[in-house]
């Protein structure tokens, strides 16, 4: 079993984080717009590369997921190994050509303080658009120079704060069919993998933003990306919740995928603030009941 990762002192998050104005901005575009806020997380015992690195090494290897970076925005499958360790590629990632995530942060109990003073802040906010937060999860993204994060979408309600470095995420509509198809949704919400095929026609439907240290991008449930790194090494911190609007959504896919396998062309589910709930409810009955895709 791992060691626990070791307890730093003063590890707390500087107060106020996120100032009023872009709280204010926050509440006007979430849930549904994808847009910039400035924030003001900077150099943190926490979040540098030798603490990163143990941290890396600390969770479980279901935790942490590492590849190559150079590759291109859309990928058949799971990138290739970079043949490193989790900790040799985030102690040399200025050279390594990688790209690393270290996933549900919060496990390690200063991580978790981090990420929960983080979205206290904006809990209201939240709260009042889509509910409760739920399933609240951290995530930290170590590249090197110019690597790639291939298209995908992901399934929670995100704000990437970008810390050291800099990238460039190019974000698609949620919910278009053109850039994720129905098929797809349904297939990830019943266990398929989140990578998208890409095809160069798509990028005219996509909006870049620019990130550096102080900026942080607020991304919907669902809508595709990709990620350039910027020529140094980055280091971003993801902040992410679910909302009963987006299992609904998910629970809703899960459905209609069954549904197909009968021959039938179901609605896909609406956007925020449609709720979904008839199909959700139903999908969540039959999963009591032992149905599977």
């Amino acid at each position: 079993m791992n060691a626990p990762f070791p307890p730093i002192a003063h590890a707390g998050p500087f107060p106020d984080v996120f100032p009023p104005e872009t709280r204010a901005h926050f509440a006007a575009s979430y849930p549904e717009a994808p847009h910039l806020l400035d924030h003001r997380l900077r150099e943190h015992p926490l979040l540098t590369l030798d603490a990163l690195a143990a941290l890396g090494e600390a969770l479980p290897p279901a935790s942490v997921e590492y590849n190559r970076g150079d590759l291109p925005i859309g990928v058949d499958g799971k990138p290739e190994g970079n043949g490193l360790t989790i900790g040799e590629t985030i102690r040399s990632i200025a050279s390594a050509r990688s790209w690393a995530v270290l996933k549900n942060i919060e496990q390690q109990p200063a991580y978790a303080t981090l990420l929960a003073a983080l979205l206290d802040e904006i809990e209201g906010e939240i709260v009042a658009r889509t509910g409760s937060m739920r399933k609240t999860q951290g995530f930290i993204f170590v590249s090197s120079p110019d690597a790639v994060t291939p298209y995908h979408f992901d399934p929670e309600h995100n704000i990437l704060l970008q810390l050291v470095g800099s990238k460039e995420m190019t974000v698609f509509p949620a919910g278009d069919p053109r850039f994720a198809p129905h098929s797809v949704h349904e297939s990830y919400h019943t266990g398929g993998p989140r990578e998208l095929v890409w095809r160069d026609e798509l990028a005219a439907g996509g909006t870049a933003f620019a990130l550096e240290p102080g900026k942080a991008l607020y991304v919907p449930v669902m809508a595709p990306h990709f990620v350039r790194n910027g020529p140094v090494p980055s280091i971003s911190l993801s902040i992410t919740w679910r909302s009963e609007w987006s299992f609904a959504e998910a629970d809703a896919r899960a459905l209609n995928r069954l549904l197909r396998r009968f021959g039938l062309s179901p609605r896909p589910p609406g956007r925020w603030p449609a709720r979904n709930l008839g199909k959700a409810y139903a999908w969540r009955v039959l999963r009591r009941l032992g149905v599977r895709d």
